[in-house]
């Protein structure tokens, strides 16, 4: 697992669209939130991308931009994002690259049941390239509010 004040693994993955991004074209200009979430559309996931989206602009406002990360395809982020008029890039990460190199992708337990899956998960990495926050047990509901916290607090 990932710790503070470390060096935040560099990434590239598509986004939604098709379009690659990475961490390098963030350095030096924006912070990123990287959060990732089990599965589009599911209602966990949908109240954390729709509490990110109603506070997008206050992102933008602290040079923060906002990543979602998931196994899911970039047509099924296209239609998450259109059902729930999302403001949130969201980054497909079908081979599990981007959970492997987090520590996101692990054994989970859910009624009795076993089964590798993504943890629910933010990190929240600063303009020079470093974690200032890293959450492998994210509640979703009220969750992006804390966060808008610590990007506020980056600037």
């Amino acid at each position: 697992m990932l710790e503070v004040n470390t060096a935040a693994p560099e990434f590239s993955a598509v986004n939604q669209d098709g379009e690659t991004l990475s961490l390098t074209q963030y350095k030096g200009k924006q912070n990123v939130v990287l959060y990732f979430y089990p599965k589009d559309d599911t209602p966990g996931c949908t109240t954390e991308a729709l509490e990110f989206t109603a506070l997008i602009d206050q992102f933008a406002a602290a040079d923060t931009v906002v990543l979602g990360v998931s196994k899911d395809t970039c047509a099924k982020h296209q239609k998450f994002i259109a059902k729930h008029a999302l403001q949130v890039e969201l980054l497909a990460d079908t081979e599990g690259e981007l959970c492997e190199l987090y520590g996101t992708w692990a054994l989970k337990k859910f009624m009795g049941r076993e089964s590798m899956g993504i943890l629910r998960s933010t990190f929240v990495i600063d303009k020079s390239g470093q974690l200032v926050h890293v959450d492998y047990k994210v509640k979703a509901k009220g969750h992006a509010e804390q966060i808008l916290e610590i990007a506020q607090g980056l600037n």
